[in-house]
């Protein structure tokens, strides 16, 4: 599956690069994610709100119509967990919110269609696990934040490489500007084994939204 998927993307990358000089441009955004699958208990784990950032390419295939779109983002991915309420050993109240991120390097590789100021996209996407690590803040009765934490994890038990999609629409300006909507799904699951979560993430695969913004450098082209 992955030689066929990289056997594509560098077929039509090529195919693409031969036609036309390529359009570089910059993207970012924020990204709203969560886990799919057959979840255990999927009342444990709520949208996160994180961001994207990196390069792309264009290669004209149509002029003003068709192109092939590699792109490499940096995106954190992940979720919240749900918030735990308890009383500590004073008998004071205190609730805790978790946040779990997935930090991975996104190869896309994608078909753009344009319709006017209109555009479509789809395509393969590659992506490497490039770190983890979860995020705890401490809450008083009153709502107020006491405590936070930042603490780094093993990838042990994931699954560095990740095959999954993407898919999205949105608007192009004439001066190079974009503004977008996609969804990135995987095509398998990222734990290999449940390590961390008692079997809770054994079949859960990566599920974002992404709200994004493009620039054509430059942008007159």
């Amino acid at each position: 599956m992955k030689k066929l998927l990289f056997a594509f993307a560098f077929v039509l990358t090529s195919f693409a690069a031969a036609q036309a000089q390529a359009t570089f441009g910059i993207r970012g955004g924020a990204n709203l994610s969560n886990l799919s699958g057959d979840l255990r208990d999927e009342n444990m784990f709520e949208n996160k709100v994180s961001f994207h950032a990196g390069v792309t390419l264009a290669f004209p295939v149509v002029e003003n119509f068709f192109s092939i779109q590699p792109e490499l983002l940096y995106s954190r991915k992940g979720f919240n967990t749900s918030e735990e309420t308890y009383t500590n050993l004073l008998l004071q109240e205190r609730s805790r919110r978790g946040s779990v991120n997935y930090n991975y390097l996104d190869l896309p590789v994608l078909a753009n269609i344009k319709a006017g100021p209109l555009y479509f996209e789809l395509g393969p996407q590659l992506s490497y696990l490039l770190s983890v690590n979860n995020e705890t803040e401490v809450y008083d009765g009153n709502g107020n934040l006491i405590a936070s934490s930042n603490d780094s994890k093993s990838k042990e038990g994931l699954s560095e490489f990740e095959i999954g999609y993407a898919a999205g629409l949105g608007f192009t300006s004439r001066n190079g500007i974009s503004l977008g909507v996609r969804y990135n799904g995987a095509f398998s699951d990222f734990v290999k084994e449940d390590v961390n979560f008692e079997g809770d993430l054994t079949n859960a695969r990566h599920s974002v939204f992404m709200l994004t913004l493009g620039i054509r450098v430059p942008s007159g082209q």
